[in-house]
C-alpha cells in the first residue's frame, strides 16, 4: 500500500485512493523557498487537479501534473513522492523508484518516500529492499501501522508467515480499524493451518465492515473447503458484487497477492461453483 502526502504547498485536501484511507504529513527538511501567493494559488489549484485525476483512474493525466508542479516547485518532496505514486498506478515501478529516491534525497527523514518506495520494490519482487525500507520507517516512526503491515506484505513474499503474521497483527493492534492488516492476518494463518482461528477472524472483520469484499471473498473459500456450500456462495454473492476482481486468479494471486492455500481454495470453488 501506497500513502499520500497532502501537505504539499498550502493545500488541505482529502485523498482516498484503494481500501483504507490514511492521512499523511511529510515536513521539508530543508529551508523552504520563498512563493509569492499567487505562485502558491497556480500550485494549490495544479495539485487539486493531479489528486483528482488520480481519484478517478486517471492516472497518466495525475502523472502529467505532477511533473507540472515539480517543474515549477523542485524541491518539494512530497510532489516527487506522489508522482511515484501514480507511477506505480501505471505499474512505472521503476520511473515511481527513480521519484522516491529524489523525495528521500530532500527529505532523508520523512517517513512517507521510504513507504512508499518500498511499495515499488514489492511490486518488482525485491523482497529484501523493500523490508529494509520498511525497517527505515519504523526506525524514524516505531508506531507506524502501515509499514508493519506492508513489512508483512513483504515477508509473505519470502513465504516467511510466522513473520508475516506478527507484523499484520502489530499492525491491527497500532490501528484497530485499520481493516487490510486484519484481514492479511487471517489469510495468512489461513496459509499455515490455523483454519479455525482464521475463519473466526474473517466473521468478525465482516461484522465489522460488511462492504469489505477482499474478506468474504477469503471467507468463501475457506467455508467451502470446510463444506459449508450455502454460507460460501452467500459471501460469494456479496464479494463479487463488491468487486469482480475476485472472479480473475491471476489477479488474486499476482496484485492482490493472497498466499498459495487461500488462492487453491478459492480456485477450487471457481471451478466447482
Amino acid at each position: 500500500m501506497i500513502r499520500w502526502i497532502l501537505n504539499l504547498l498550502s493545500i488541505v485536501l482529502v485523498v482516498l485512493m484503494g481500501l483504507i484511507y490514511v492521512p499523511a504529513v511529510m515536513a521539508q527538511t530543508q529551508d523552504a523557498p520563498q512563493f509569492t501567493e499567487s505562485e502558491l494559488q497556480v500550485g494549490d489549484e495544479l495539485a487539486a487537479k493531479a489528486i483528482n485525476a488520480g481519484n478517478s483512474g486517471n492516472f497518466a493525466t495525475a502523472e502529467q501534473n505532477w511533473t507540472e508542479l515539480i517543474e515549477k516547485f523542485p524541491s518539494n518532496p512530497a510532489i516527487w513522492s506522489n508522482r511515484g505514486n501514480v507511477r506505480v498506478s501505471q505499474n512505472k515501478l521503476e520511473d515511481a523508484i527513480a521519484d522516491y529516491n529524489k523525495a528521500i534525497e530532500l527529505a532523508p527523514n520523512a517517513t512517507d518516500p521510504y513507504l512508499n518506495r518500498g511499495t515499488a520494490y514489492e511490486g518488482l519482487g525485491r523482497w529484501q529492499e523493500a523490508i529494509a525500507d520498511y525497517n527505515r520507517v519504523l526506525e524514524l516512526d516505531a508506531k507506524d501501522a502501515m509499514a508493519y503491515n506492508n513489512r508483512g506484505n513483504a515477508e509473505a513474499g519470502l513465504e516467511k508467515w510466522e513473520s508475516a503474521i506478527a507484523d499484520y497483527q502489530k499492525s491491527a493492534e497500532l490501528a484497530p480499524n485499520f481493516a487490510i492488516a486484519r484481514a492479511n492476518y487471517a489469510i495468512a494463518l489461513y496459509q499455515i493451518g490455523q483454519t479455525t482461528e482464521a475463519i473466526r477472524t474473517m466473521r468478525n472483520i465482516i461484522r465489522k465492515y460488511p462492504q469489505f469484499p477482499d474478506v468474504r471473498a477469503a471467507l468463501t473459500a475457506a467455508l467451502w473447503e470446510q463444506g459449508k456450500q450455502g454460507e460460501a456462495e452467500s459471501h460469494w454473492v456479496a464479494a463479487v458484487g463488491l468487486d469482480l476482481r475476485y472472479k480473475n486468479l491471476d489477479w488474486v494471486k499476482n496484485v492482490r497477492r493472497w498466499p498459495p492455500v487461500m488462492v487453491a481454495a478459492l480456485e477450487k470453488f471457481i471451478k466447482l461453483q
